[in-house]
């Protein structure tokens, strides 16, 4: 714990505070809850926030000192404390807000859903209200993804088990008065690679130019996408690699496997050309995206699935058929423990077959036994083959993510196909 000598010494520096929590208040004010690192906050201080290249300032208008539901309104903040202030929209639970500095809205957090689940609007509340509804929420709970499917038009829920999708409906009910059910959630898997491979991207249509290099490396578990930079100006101004750092954070990258996004790799930028006259904003965006993917093509790509750690407390008659399940469902333990009349089991397994299990287990324990899931993120999936085969995903028909480049030559553009495209690159 920092000592209270720190944070008096630290009100000298420029404010550091992390956001915590997003709550709203009975007038509809959105709250953003920090706790302050260093320096200090007052009203009308200002930040800097950039999403897809725009740059844009929001202002806080009160600073709040809780107390329950009950609080204080203040002028000023200090480091060490923990407040809520209004007038920022953009900042979500995990930010880090520093005055000088421009906060990137596109920083993705590491926390992944595990389970996504359809929507069923049982009172017939209008799917944009229940939308609206739902957004609140998901700036409250990092843990929580909402999307809306346009085509289908329907809601799709992203967890991290399925008890909070239990928990959803309560709260929908309740807070807003909008009755829903989800139907039985799905697996979400992820994808990465088991060893260093080297992209490349070039998109040049009539008028056009830009080319990215870019090394793709395993990355350890639970680290999601990270960026390194080993480019030279020499070979492409600044503004151009920073625009690749923004394409590679601006959408979730699919793997080839099963379409699913990518995750735990590092990308580093090795090179890059760009064209004196021909450039324009969005052509780095379309390398970046293509050296990607092509690296993709070429690396052994492994698949994951998300994982519980479960904690069991049964009686001892109940061992020899827990064990047994545990197998079954492709969970390991630790040798269980005595605990008086109990016995203790610490464990690890897939949520694909454990999201189910506590209600097989309160059946036939009766209730006199206790079993708690907790997320516990993703690893190797070993019936990749069998999922692989299930979810039946064609990369070549992906054409929202393909691998291939576009050159030009005496005028006119061709495409180039991933496996071919490094004859052509001007990197090389």
């Amino acid at each position: 714990m920092l000592s209270e000598t720190y944070y008096k010494e630290s009100e000298k520096d420029s404010f550091i505070g992390k956001v915590y929590k997003i709550r709203y208040d009975d007038k509809g004010n959105r709250l953003t809850f920090i706790k302050a690192l260093s320096g200090k906050i007052q009203i009308k201080d200002e930040f800097n926030f950039k999403q897809n290249n725009k740059s844009f300032i929001e202002k806080v208008n009160e600073i709040r000192v809780y107390d329950g539901k009950k609080y204080k309104s203040k002028q000023i903040a200090f480091a060490g404390e923990i407040f809520a202030v209004t007038g920022l929209k953009t900042p979500k639970c995990g930010y880090t807000l520093k005055k000088e500095e421009i906060v990137n809205v596109q920083e993705k957090y590491h926390l992944i859903p595990a389970l996504q689940s359809k929507i069923n609007i049982l009172d017939g509340t209008d799917i944009n209200i229940c939308m609206e509804k739902l957004k609140i929420l998901e700036e409250e709970d990092p843990m929580l993804s909402v999307s809306y499917l346009k085509d289908t038009k329907e809601i799709i829920i992203s967890v991290m088990g399925k008890i909070q999708l239990e928990v959803l409906e309560q709260i929908m009910l309740s807070r807003f008065n909008i009755a829903i059910s989800f139907e039985k959630p799905k697996v979400q898997y992820r994808e990465t690679i088991a060893s260093p491979v080297v992209g490349y991207g070039h998109f040049e249509p009539l008028r056009h130019y830009a080319e990215v290099q870019l090394r793709l490396e395993p990355n350890f578990r639970g680290s999601g996408i990270t960026f390194e930079n080993e480019c030279s100006v020499d070979d492409l101004p600044l503004n151009y690699q920073r625009a690749v750092e923004t394409h590679v954070f601006e959408k979730i990258h699919k793997g080839v496997l099963t379409g699913s996004p990518i995750t735990d790799i590092k990308v580093i930028l090795q090179n890059g050309r760009a064209h004196i006259k021909h450039t324009d904003g969005g052509d780095f965006r379309e390398a970046t995206y293509r050296a990607i993917r092509q690296g993709l093509e070429k690396a052994e790509s492994v698949l994951l699935e998300p994982f519980y750690v479960f904690e069991i407390y049964i009686e001892e008659k109940f061992l020899g058929r827990v064990l047994s399940d545990i197998q079954r469902l492709r969970g390991t333990c630790n040798p269980p423990v005595q605990t008086g009349e109990n016995v203790y089991i610490k464990g690890r397994g897939p949520v694909e077959t454990f999201m189910e299990y506590a209600s097989e287990f309160a059946s036939f324990t009766k209730g006199k036994g206790s079993i708690s899931l907790l997320f516990d993120g993703y690893d190797i999936c070993e019936i990749a083959e069998e999922v692989i085969k299930k979810i039946g995903y064609d990369k070549d028909k992906d054409l929202e993510n393909t691998s291939s480049s576009i050159f030009c030559s005496k005028g006119t553009s061709f495409i180039v196909p991933w496996y071919e495209a490094e004859k052509y690159m001007h990197t090389i």
